[in-house]
C-alpha cells in the first residue's frame, strides 16, 4: 500500500520552501485524513499534523519532508484510548499547479492458501 494525495497549487509557477509551509499548516486537517489511511486496519486516526523537518528539494519539482502527528486510538467499547506522537516521511512532486504527496510503501500481506 502507498498512499497518495493532491492539493491544488495558488500559483502557477514552483513554490518556495515557505509557500510549501504555508499550504502544509493550512492543509493540516487534509493531511491527518490523508496519514489516518495508513493506519485505518489499527483503527487509528492521525491528528494535529506538524512539518517534523526542513523541506528538501531533490531537484526543481520534487524532494521530501517528515510530518509530525498524534496517532489516536480510540474504540469506546473496548476502552481504549491511546494517543503517541509519531512521525512518516513524505516524498513530493510538483507538477503545473499541483502539488502531489506520497507517503511511504507498506507492502500488504496477501492471503493465505488453503
Amino acid at each position: 500500500m502507498q498512499e497518495t494525495w493532491t492539493f491544488s497549487l495558488p500559483h502557477s509557477n514552483k513554490p518556495t520552501i515557505d509557500e510549501l509551509k504555508v499550504l502544509l499548516a493550512e492543509k493540516q486537517k487534509e493531511l491527518g485524513i490523508f496519514l489516518s489511511y495508513y493506519f485505518k486496519k489499527e483503527g487509528a486516526l492521525a491528528e494535529k499534523v506538524n512539518l517534523g523537518s526542513e523541506i528538501h528539494f531533490k531537484d526543481q519539482s520534487s524532494g521530501e519532508f517528515t510530518l509530525e502527528f498524534d496517532l489516536i486510538h480510540f474504540n469506546a467499547c473496548l476502552a481504549i484510548n491511546e494517543q503517541k506522537r509519531d512521525q512518516m516521511k513524505i516524498t513530493f512532486l510538483i507538477e503545473g499547479s499541483e502539488l502531489t504527496l506520497k507517503g511511504p510503501y507498506w507492502p500488504e500481506r496477501e492471503m493465505d492458501e488453503i
